[in-house]
């Protein structure tokens, strides 16, 4: 190692909870002093659930079941916490019937979901959900703030790319249609309205969560897409075995109820003691599988304020994608249109633009889409990229059991460095991992910023992952959903007049 190499150590950012109340933990500060209490706070969480009938009745089990006491699965061990209770937990009602329960006929889904042709099967399958959703508002008033879709597990098996129907279970179309002949459609514009309308099936994306996440875009519908296994595991034992391996009931109940809580327009916590007027904004990319060119992409943003609110903005597809390189990068253009889009709206929120922006992107950025994004951005406020991978060649040792303890860094120089979001964790007496923990390298390859101050940043949007109740992530929330947003942005044929939407409408 060289002699001006530096390890130091990163403490741990706080949260901040109900009553002003800080700790470190999102569990303990639940638990004893409950979510950040605002106007945006619910007073009780509104569900509407769609399944099988008896998806719909593990629902109702599960509901019930949160509204008690779960134990710990190891009351022994600190990392096993058990669960009070939804309302001791969040003062929010999570009433026992529903909004709405919506039933979807087992063989409907069979008829959809077992034709031979998958781009029509899981079209047809995610179009059963979303038409009841987009019956029910529609015809009904009353407001759902996060719709339950409870899958059996053969839409979870057969509803993703790679998965297959048995030879002998597969059910013929009733189209003629073939994703070779819509890729020539795509070529030269068909005659006759119906191909048109026939060949559209193949521009959707053949995963049935991404799919329908994407398809509900445009009605800003909240949804949380859950697996009847999840719910009531207890229900898929065979000769003493479990049909997976799920989360012990008190664990999936702290994640669960928290990102319902979130998706309800509820905030479970913030970070404590942050710098005003910082923004952060994370590049999106996603390879547009359903076109012709094979480097189209997909560019989007995931702007984050320290409060963990986020929006989401769509950016042109393009080709973005190097064959070459193997490396996203967009124009000048687009670079300035997708950080204005990010600019305006952190204006309207705040009345005025933020101090310092950080980009934080897998890959270093280069001049000409620096030049858009310096562009976008008003004169007074500090732009800084940051690339930010994680790298597996790093190891660090520890003369004991433990790993390295989490919040280590270790800088090459005043513009690079390692940080180690995964590690020992005093407060859990454990390290929540089976192999020995990669570092993050952190570069900041455009602008200028303290480095040991973007560490710090990067260990606080760890810790603002409401899509689980952990004490605290591997990536930062500006890349850790970066991958499942970039595939949700391609699921479907959005068009570029997609508004910005929070951050919940794609977790």
């Amino acid at each position: 190692m060289a002699d001006d190499w530096t390890v130091s150590h990163i403490n741990e950012p706080d949260l901040a909870f109900g009553h002003g109340q800080v700790t470190q933990y999102p569990k303990d500060g639940l638990m004893l002093f409950g979510p950040l209490a605002d106007s945006r706070g619910p007073a009780e969480i509104r569900v509407g659930v769609l399944g099988r009938k008896v998806g719909l009745e593990r629902y109702q089990r599960w509901v019930e079941k949160i509204g008690g006491y779960i134990p710990a699965k190891d009351r022994e061990k600190a990392h096993h916490t058990a669960y009070p209770g939804f309302e001791a937990v969040f003062d929010c009602r999570w009433p026992g019937k529903p909004v709405c329960a919506i039933e979807i006929d087992d063989q409907s889904i069979r008829e959809c979901l077992y034709i031979a042709d998958r781009y029509q099967a899981i079209y047809k399958t995610v179009g059963l959900f979303e038409d009841a959703i987009r019956k029910y508002l529609r015809e009904e008033e009353a407001h759902v703030d996060v719709w339950f879709v409870v899958i059996p597990e053969e839409v979870w098996k057969l509803g993703r790319p790679k998965s297959t129907v048995p030879m002998d279970e597969r059910l013929p179309s009733d189209s003629s249609m073939s994703l070779k002949l819509a890729r020539e459609f795509q070529r030269q514009m068909p005659l006759f309205d119906a191909d048109r309308k026939a060949a559209e099936i193949y521009k959707y994306e053949v995963h049935f969560h991404n799919q329908l996440k994407a398809r509900l875009l445009d009605s800003r519908v909240v949804a949380q897409v859950v697996r009847e296994t999840s719910l009531t595991p207890e229900d898929f034992v065979s000769e003493g075995r479990p049909l997976r391996q799920v989360q012990d009931p008190a664990t999936l109940a702290w994640n669960l109820t928290t990102t319902t809580y979130f998706k309800a327009s509820g905030r479970p916590w913030k970070l404590a003691n942050v710098r005003e007027g910082v923004c952060y904004v994370g590049i999106v990319f996603k390879r547009d599988m359903t076109g012709m060119q094979s480097g189209n992409a997909c560019c989007g943003a995931q702007m984050f304020l320290d409060s963990g609110d986020g929006l989401v903005f769509k950016g042109a597809v393009g080709p973005w994608y190097s064959e070459d390189t193997r490396e996203f990068h967009i124009s000048k253009e687009k670079a300035y249109e997708l950080m204005k889009l990010a600019v305006d709206a952190y204006q309207q929120q705040h009345g005025r633009a933020p101090e310092e922006l950080f980009i934080h992107g897998r890959k270093r950025f280069d001049d000409e889409e620096w030049e858009g994004f310096s562009e976008a951005v008003p004169r007074g406020t500090n732009l800084v990229g940051v690339r930010i991978r994680e790298d597996w060649s790093m190891k660090l040792y520890t003369p004991g059991e433990e790993p390295v303890l989490r919040g280590i860094s270790l800088n090459q120089s005043h513009r690079k460095g390692y940080l180690w979001t995964r590690g020992h964790i005093p407060r859990l007496q454990t390290y929540p991992g089976r192999e020995v923990p990669n570092p993050l390298t952190i570069e900041v390859c455009r602008g200028r910023a303290d480095l040991n101050q973007v560490m710090c940043d990067i260990m606080g949007l760890t810790k603002v992952n409401f899509n689980a109740c952990i004490y605290g992530d591997g990536y930062p929330v500006t890349l850790r959903f970066a991958d499942q947003v970039g595939e949700i942005l391609t699921a479907a044929p959005l068009g570029d007049e997609l508004p910005p939407l929070p951050f919940k409408h794609y977790i």
